[in-house]
Parts: C-alpha cells; sequence; structure tokens
C-alpha cells in the first residue's frame, strides 16, 4: 500500500494532515502583514477616535449596522466610482475590530464621513425615508432619547492606548467632559463622519 493510500484510508491522519498544510499556508499568508508598514502603520493624517467617535462606533457595532452596510472598498472601477477611493489597511490600524465586512444592504459606508450633513444624519437615523424613499433600512429614534454613559470611556481609552493607540493623558482626562450631556444619536453622527476622511477623494 503506498503512502498516499495510506492517509486517504485513514481519517484521523488525513484530518491531521489537512489542518498542517492550511496552518502552514495560513501563517505564509499572514505573519507577512505584521510586518508590511502598509498594513501596520496609519495612513498620514490618521487620528484615534475622540472619545464621542469611539461611542458611536460602539453604538454602531451594537445596534448591528455592520450587518449591512460594508466598509470595505474594493479596487475596481465599479467600486471606486461609486464610494470613491478603495479601502487601504492604513486607515484601519485603529479599528478593533475593523468593520470592513461584504454585505450590501445598504450602501457601503466606508466614504461616507463629510457627504452629508449631521442633520441629514439625524432625520436619516430617525425615518430613513424622510430622506431616502426607497430605504428598507429600519429607524432608530430611541438613539436621539439616550443619553451618553461617561462611566468606562477612560478605561476603553486606556486598553487601547496600552495596544498602541497613541492617546495622550489629556485626552483620556477630558473624555468624560466630551460625553456629558451628548446622546447615542450625537456619538452616531461623529462616528459616521469620520469615517473615511484620511483619505481625500474628488467625488
Amino acid at each position: 500500500m503506498s503512502a498516499h493510500e495510506k492517509i486517504e484510508k485513514n481519517l484521523g491522519l488525513m484530518i491531521a494532515l489537512v489542518l498542517i498544510v492550511i496552518s502552514i499556508g495560513g501563517l505564509v499568508e499572514i505573519v507577512p502583514l505584521f510586518f508590511m508598514k502598509s498594513t501596520t502603520e496609519a495612513v498620514t493624517g490618521l487620528k484615534p477616535y475622540s472619545a464621542l467617535q469611539l461611542t458611536g462606533r460602539d453604538i454602531y457595532i451594537r445596534e448591528s449596522c455592520n450587518a449591512c452596510h460594508s466598509q470595505m472598498i474594493r479596487p475596481f472601477r465599479a467600486e471606486t466610482e461609486r464610494y470613491g477611493h478603495y479601502s487601504v489597511a492604513g486607515e484601519f490600524v485603529y479599528d478593533r475590530p475593523f468593520l470592513w465586512g461584504s454585505k450590501r444592504t445598504g450602501p457601503d459606508l466606508h466614504r461616507v464621513g463629510g457627504r452629508y450633513s449631521d442633520d441629514w444624519h439625524r432625520v436619516h437615523l430617525n425615518n430613513p425615508r424622510d430622506v431616502v424613499p426607497e430605504s428598507i433600512m429600519p429607524g432608530y429614534p430611541w438613539l436621539e432619547k439616550n443619553k451618553l454613559d461617561t462611566d468606562d470611556i477612560q478605561d476603553k481609552m486606556k486598553v487601547l492606548r496600552f495596544l498602541g493607540h497613541p492617546y495622550s493623558d489629556e485626552e483620556i482626562a477630558k473624555a468624560p467632559d466630551q460625553l456629558k450631556g451628548k446622546t447615542e444619536m450625537d456619538a452616531m453622527i461623529a462616528y459616521l463622519q469620520i469615517l473615511g476622511t484620511s483619505i481625500k477623494t474628488r467625488r
């Protein structure tokens, strides 16, 4: 019996060898990315999220916005003509976890920052059909009513600083003041308005 036949007839051995091959292939593909500047260094001008933007991002995840909206623009003409410059890893070095995704029940949001006014976003989040009649997105009116909790923002920023985000002591100290009197709607809009603004594109 050849070695090949032995592997094919021994299920346990075949599974083990497949896992080894996949592991080696994965390491060869992934490990180099940790040493490439284009994937580990922030693009010029990129700053970590402010306390309000960071809180808005948490709300964005909590409300499962990433289930319908991608934040990844692929480097194809159809993508860049519709959404703007394609996504690059250096724009997301301060995203933990990143929210690229590929689901587009709703449009890609990566370059949405600055495209619409705060008032437009406020109306859209309360009742999307007031500004986009064909929208199937649900409204999020409770965001306007919910006040922000300031208790844990400093701890979040300290953990992120430990992971490499360049927050200063002053930024962390002032974080609760940024959230006082603000609603979840304010935070969500602050987050949406920063998306994709680190790379300027002509629309």
